[in-house]
């Protein structure tokens, strides 16, 4: 949970543990997600992901505007953090897609109401 800098009397008790007071807070494991999920395109994959397994050039247009080098580096870091599998399909030709994991997939209800609260709450920007 985030906490506002204000320490008043009836909120004073959710401070976390070893903060100074009037030091805004946050939960350690929400700031582990967004360390992972609030970097530039993560969200996006995962998102895209959703939908099914999906190749590496499917993927690239369905998250649109991120370069090959950088898809590569994120499903890398998705797949390090166990939210994200590849699967190598022997060939001719080899095929490659990358799927949720069962821990990935737990977070599509998350998408979904993420995706909900923003077309409810955030402006679309102009184009």
């Amino acid at each position: 949970m985030w906490y506002d800098g204000e320490v008043k009397e009836a909120s004073a008790e959710r401070v976390v543990a070893g903060s100074s007071l009037g030091a805004a807070t946050c939960d350690e494991a929400l700031a582990r997600a967004f360390t992972l999920l609030g970097k530039r395109w993560n969200g996006v994959i995962l998102g895209t992901l959703t939908t099914g397994p999906a190749g590496f050039a499917e993927l690239g247009r369905g998250v649109g505007g991120i370069c090959d080098s950088v898809l590569s580096e994120r499903l890398g870091e998705l797949q390090l953090a166990g939210l994200v599998v590849r699967t190598v399909e022997p060939g001719p030709p080899v095929a490659v897609s990358y799927a949720l994991s069962d821990t990935g997939a737990a977070l599509i209800p998350v998408l979904h109401a993420l995706g909900a609260w923003a077309s409810e709450h955030l402006a679309t920007p102009p184009t």
